[in-house]
């Protein structure tokens, strides 16, 4: 209140003294402030510059602007210089509360009415205006922007002028009609109430821009561009002021004029002018891009009702197929926990199954090794007892030839001996019971009687076999080990989802699922004994029979037809292919048959399996052929004696030899029972080759020549097929009877020789043997042997014996 007192006393109540004294003491503080300013504002300035190398006089005038930063500084450091106080009082108060403001804060009315009053002082005790200096470097700027000096030179731009205030326009009004302006209060009321007006309307509006001129930031300023930043920067963003006193009265300091002067422009709150035609184009333009929109929304929409009705339509689908997708779900977990523990359970119980199986057929495969070695041992009993080079007396006295003990060798072979002849014994009886003695030949029938303790074992040992696997599946639940069990299952799989069921490839499954299982059906089954049921009769082939061969139609390449022929392929053939070489005997004709007949069925049943091409196939005709081999390299034995100790038909070299040659004959005949299964090269290898020419040809040349040597040549030629001959063109047989051939030929001309001399009956009976052999020939399709028999001995019925062939 004070303050407000002293500035309202009017001009004309101070003395003179106390006007020059306050003159002096504003010019002193302009001095001060004029020394502070060039002392100060430049080490601001200077410091940055200093870094950069551009160290320049703040008062040049060579077009470097100094910077604004430093300008406000000066300004608000002139400002406090004057507002100190001199004298105690209300007036140093006054002033000293200017010095309080802090950066960033908006003054409040008694700081504005101070400033005010400070300024109106200096008008009313000097009237004068400070010059602006440079522009962007001085601060103190007139109150009309008009008065400023164009003639300031460079030297005078840090000097503070005083100059005489022009009268203002209210002023001079004043003054005309006669009203003292030092005198008038309320001419001086109004102008503070105008410029009050003005002050708050300025500040208001820098304290609203005060984030606008707060967008320095010191630390992203490179040094380099120091000196510009300064010239920028508004003076109160340097010190977080909201406001400047640097153009006072003007609403914002924006650009500065070139001419040094800052001129003060009055805001404009002027429109631009609104025309009809000015709204008519708004309105259109807005129409135009409401209808836009509104056609995009329309699109959208439309879009989004297709998108509902597609949805719509999909759970109206997906509920109408959901039950159905949740009963299929819910069968498919069940059928895989089921395999599941099918897979689990068989691998538990197919190493068992396996073991039985060895089991089984290593008992079988001892019996006929057993049956195979007495054979070979009372061959070599009876070739050594007939023997008529025996060198006893180079051995030892009680070794044999072999090193053997002589007296338990004796013993062993008188009791093989008796064994023997107690097993022909039987056979003789036996036949004498059925009729067939006349017909029988020795060595036809096939020594493979058992004692009655080999029986007993056999069984006792299959029987054990056969509890065991009784016992595999006593812990396992009927839908684990049955196949109608399991069939059932997959069949329920196949008829309700058969898509999927396809896609799981169970076709392929099922037989290697079901092996196990049919192989422990199959543990005694063996095609040799008559016995036994064929497998085609058995429950799990009767249970698969019709598998997969529902009403529907059936689906190309269907791999549930296929599954019977599978596991025959599978379980069929590896077991006849185990039979074949371990148990199969090629001596017995009966067994050899129903091997023969075996095979044959399954070629003729089961084409797509059993055929070159498929590898089992190919390992059971290995094994029939390895089994064939080696039964005609450790089996075959053909004696060879004087004939003059053949003579005798009734002693024991005469028996044995008679016995080995038809044992032989009924090898061949065994051998090429296996026609149509066994190539002919391989069959022709075997049983001519292997056996004719090199065994049995070598028992013909020691027969007497006669009738007995024709029948046994027809036995010989009944065990070939006629297919091989039946297509040979010329006269000429296949090449590896040549020698069979000759044979023949030889064996004419013998019985011709023979009759010469003789009566007529023996020489009629030689005629009829030739002509016999003329007829064996034939058969055989030697027609060029057959001619010359017929030439050489004047048989003239030729072509009668070829065509009655």
């Amino acid at each position: 209140k004070e303050t407000e007192e002293v500035f309202k006393v009017k001009k004309s109540s101070y003395s003179k003294k106390i006007v020059k004294q306050l003159k002096k003491e504003y010019k002193e503080d302009l001095e001060k402030s004029k020394v502070r300013t060039e002392v100060n504002s430049p080490t601001d300035v200077e410091a940055p510059l200093e870094k950069t190398g551009q160290n320049k006089d703040i008062g040049q005038e060579d077009g470097t602007a100094n910077s604004e930063h430093g300008e406000e500084e000066m300004e608000v450091e002139s400002e406090k210089e004057e507002e100190k106080p001199k004298a105690g009082g209300a007036f140093s108060s006054a002033l000293s509360s200017l010095n309080v403001l802090r950066p960033g804060e908006i003054p409040d009315a008694a700081f504005i009415h101070a400033a005010r009053k400070k300024r109106q002082m200096a008008r009313e005790l000097g009237d004068f205006t400070p010059v602006d200096s440079e522009p962007g470097k001085g601060r103190l700027v007139r109150e009309d922007e008009n008065d400023a000096s164009d003639d300031e030179d460079d030297d005078e731009k840090r000097r503070i002028v005083f100059t005489v205030k022009e009268k203002s326009q209210r002023q001079k009004i004043a003054e005309e009609i006669g009203i003292e302006g030092s005198d008038d209060e309320a001419l001086v009321a109004g102008e503070q109430d105008e410029e009050l007006s003005r002050w708050e309307q300025e500040q208001i509006r820098k304290g609203i821009n005060i984030p606008q001129a707060c967008k320095y930031q010191p630390a992203e300023v490179n040094n380099v561009y120091y000196q510009n930043t300064y010239q920028t920067l508004s003076y109160g963003s340097s010190y977080g002021i909201p406001y400047t006193y640097a153009a006072y009265g003007s609403s914002e300091t924006k650009s500065q004029k070139a001419d040094n002067t800052v001129p003060f422009k009055t805001p404009s709150n002027e429109m631009t002018p609104v025309t009809i035609d000015l709204v008519k184009k708004q309105l259109k333009d807005r129409l135009d891009s409401m209808k836009e929109m509104h056609k995009a929304n329309r699109q959208q929409y439309e879009k989004h009702q297709q998108s509902q009705e597609d949805s719509t339509k999909a759970i109206e689908r997906l509920e109408g197929s959901s039950g159905g997708i949740g009963e299929r779900y819910k069968f498919l977990q069940e059928m895989r926990g089921y395999v599941q523990d099918l897979l689990e359970c068989f691998s538990e119980k197919v190493p068992l199954i396996n073991e039985l199986e060895s089991a089984m057929h290593q008992l079988y495969k001892q019996r006929a090794s057993r049956l195979v070695q007495r054979r070979q041992d009372d061959i070599k009993d009876e070739s050594s007892e007939f023997s008529s080079h025996s060198n006893k007396a180079l051995m030892a006295p009680n070794l044999d030839s072999f090193g053997r003990d002589r007296v338990i060798y004796q013993e062993q072979v008188k009791r093989r001996t008796a064994e023997r002849e107690a097993r022909r014994a039987r056979r003789r009886q036996a036949r004498e019971q059925t009729g067939k003695m006349a017909d029988h030949l020795e060595g036809l029938s096939s020594d493979d009687e058992e004692t009655s303790t080999d029986i007993t074992n056999f069984n006792l040992e299959r029987d054990r076999i056969l509890k065991e696997s009784s016992k595999v599946f006593e812990d396992v639940l009927e839908s684990f080990y049955s196949i109608d069990c399991i069939k059932s299952q997959f069949e329920a799989w196949r008829s309700k989802y058969f898509a999927s069921y396809k896609d799981a490839y169970i076709g392929l499954c099922l037989p290697k699922l079901f092996n196990p299982l049919i192989r422990l059906q199959l543990l005694t089954w063996t095609p040799l004994e008559g016995k036994r049921r064929d497998f085609e009769t058995m429950l799990w082939f009767e249970s698969l029979l019709f598998y997969g061969c529902e009403e529907q139609e059936q689906v190309k390449d269907d791999a549930d037809i296929s599954l019977l022929p599978t596991i025959v392929e599978r379980v069929v053939l590896p077991k006849l292919t185990v039979i074949s070489e371990n148990i199969w005997d090629p001596f017995s004709t009966t067994q050899t048959s129903r091997m023969v007949a075996i095979v044959q069925k399954l070629i003729d049943g089961y084409p797509s399996v059993v055929n070159a091409e498929n590898k089992n196939t190919q390992m059971l005709l290995k094994a029939l052929l390895l089994r064939m081999r080696r039964t005609l390299d450790d089996d075959v034995f053909m004696p060879l004696y004087p004939k003059n100790i053949l003579e005798n038909k009734n002693s024991g070299p005469y028996l044995f030899f008679q016995r080995q040659f038809w044992s032989s004959v009924k090898l061949l005949g065994n051998f090429l029972q296996w026609y149509g299964i066994l190539s002919n090269k391989t069959l022709q290898e075997l049983s001519i080759d292997g056996l004719l020419n090199r065994y049995i040809l070598m028992a013909f040349q020691n027969s007497e020549y006669g009738e007995d040597s024709i029948k046994k040549a027809q036995s010989v030629i009944a065990c070939f097929p006629k297919q091989w001959f039946t297509n040979l063109t010329g006269d000429k047989t296949i090449s590896q009877l040549e020698n069979f051939c000759r044979y023949l030929v030889h064996l004419a001309d013998t019985i011709y020789r023979n009759s010469i001399g003789c009566s007529d009956v023996e020489k009629r009976n030689a005629r009829e043997h030739i002509k016999q052999i003329i007829k064996l020939l034939a058969s055989i399709r030697a027609l060029d042997h057959a001619l010359t028999v017929a030439n050489d001995h004047n048989v003239k019925e030729f072509k009668i014996l070829i065509e009655g062939k």
